[in-house]
């Protein structure tokens, strides 16, 4: 009799460990977001030749990146990362950057944005100059984030080290 009520006990413990067990368990997808929400949608609200530095600053706030050339260069960056399923694989979601140029008199002068894909598609020259100029700063910052987009979790950089 004993034995039959510890059985029908143990299995009730089981069903109830089982239950705590799975209802802390998330089946939601986590997002890792970094940079400016909504880059591509906000950066509709700035215009060439009409918007100052306090225009983006009270849309965008502070850039990731600030540069002095001949102009201010700012560079903003939204990045999202997902898990893709339940066991943990992260996709690059979303990966936007935005060059804005800044003349003198806080005038925006210039303004590039880039999705995803336009850095997949990116090409860039083979030839480098010894100066440090402003071609050379938005170059190597697009090559770090191609480099990124391809490669979000460093995983072929590890292996690379591995190998040597």
């Amino acid at each position: 009799m004993y034995i039959l009520i510890y059985s029908e006990f143990m299995k009730l413990l089981f069903y109830i460990s089982l239950f705590f067990l799975i209802s802390n368990c998330s089946l939601n997808l986590v997002d890792d977001h970094h940079g400016v929400y909504f880059l591509d949608k906000k950066e509709k609200k700035i215009v060439v030749s009409e918007s100052n530095v306090n225009d983006i600053l009270s849309i965008f706030g502070e850039p990731s990146t600030k540069s002095t050339f001949d102009n201010d260069v700012w560079i903003y960056i939204e990045r999202k990362i997902s898990n893709t399923h339940f066991f943990g694989k992260r996709q690059l979601i979303v990966n936007n950057v935005m060059v804005l140029e800044i003349d003198d008199k806080g005038i925006l002068a210039k303004k590039d944005f880039y999705n995803i894909e336009d850095m997949k598609n990116l090409k860039f020259d083979n030839q480098r100059s010894a100066s440090l100029n402003k071609r050379n700063f938005i170059y190597n910052f697009l090559s770090s984030m191609r480099q990124r987009v391809n490669d979000p979790l460093g995983i072929r950089k590890k292996k690379r080290e591995k190998g040597n």
